[in-house]
């Protein structure tokens, strides 16, 4: 019989990857679902596949019933406090597996917890986009001891993601450390876009050519989000597909790997600057690509674009 899942955290990600889990997973049990707010549950259950997933009440009714347990929560506090409260059922013999962004260290104060109770971890962030995440075509870095890591894989490649980054024997800090690099890539094509199509609409130019020539030579996320500041998505939307505070957070945790390690990430000061300002201006519901917004206020423009 297949091991039975438990998936804590609905957010953009999370919803995509138990979709394709469900789908593609080949899983002979209904997959549960715990998010702190219930209805995000609720909401995902009725949209898959009718028998195929499980609502439960809270972290201990499913961790109870679970072999392995995937998570994908919004920061470090609250993966530290889903896994204690986990934890403080008999786990002995069960799988974690967290795709939550969070700094190194806590991914290695949560596996340190999860092994003192007898089960396995694995670290297993995610690189892309929600629509990447519906679309199965996420990247998995898996890190942690070989038999965890083989015991994750089947759930990745095929199933929820397009490609894994194998750190089987790899420290679980490496992990999270890769990601968090990684999202400064994100973070700094953002800004460089936001910055360019700026310049292209007050130097006379227009952001018409610009975004053509981005189609051109950088399809793929650069086009996508040259796409969402000029059809004006980045000011529009109800939910963020990529949060201001959750942006802010990876920044923040860039920047201290940064120091601890003697170096500087610029970019990445200058992107958090225009975060910074992005939340003043639009609340926790502002999205990453409303840097855009910033760097046009900054520059005299409104912060919202006439498209």
């Amino acid at each position: 019989m297949a091991p039975r899942i438990l998936w804590i955290g609905l957010g953009n990600m999370g919803r995509g990857m138990c979709k394709n889990l469900v789908e593609k997973g080949n899983l002979d049990q209904p997959l549960m679902l715990y998010n702190r707010t219930k209805q995000r549950s609720v909401d995902l259950s009725q949209k898959l596949t009718p028998g195929k997933s499980e609502v439960v009440e809270s972290v201990e009714a499913g961790v109870s019933k679970a072999d392995i347990i995937f998570l994908t929560l919004s920061d470090d506090q609250v993966v530290e406090s889903t896994v204690a409260e986990a934890i403080k059922s008999d786990v002995k013999g069960k799988l974690f597996v967290d795709s939550s962004t969070i700094h190194p260290e806590t991914t290695e104060r949560v596996a340190k917890a999860i092994l003192g109770a007898g089960a396995d971890f694995v670290a297993a962030p995610v690189f892309g986009a929600p629509a990447m995440a519906d679309a199965g075509q996420l990247i998995g870095v898996l890190a942690g001891p070989r038999a965890a890591v083989s015991k994750a894989k089947p759930y990745y490649t095929g199933v929820m993601a397009k490609a894994e980054v194998d750190m089987s024997g790899e420290p679980y800090s490496k992990a999270s450390t890769l990601k968090i690099i990684g999202n400064t890539f994100i973070l700094n094509m953002v800004e460089q876009l936001a910055e360019g199509h700026v310049l292209a609409e007050k130097s006379g130019l227009g952001t018409k050519y610009l975004h053509e020539m981005i189609g051109n030579l950088f399809p793929g996320p650069y086009t996508a989000y040259s796409t969402r500041m000029l059809s004006g998505d980045y000011h529009q939307r109800e939910e963020p597909l990529f949060a201001v505070d959750l942006a802010r957070k990876d920044a923040r945790h860039a920047m201290d790997l940064a120091k601890a390690a003697g170096t500087r990430m610029r970019n990445v000061e200058t992107g958090d600057s225009h975060l910074a300002a992005l939340k003043e201006h639009a609340g926790e519901k502002g999205d990453i690509a409303a840097i855009y917004g910033a760097v046009r206020k900054e520059a005299g423009l409104k912060f919202e674009n006439d498209a």
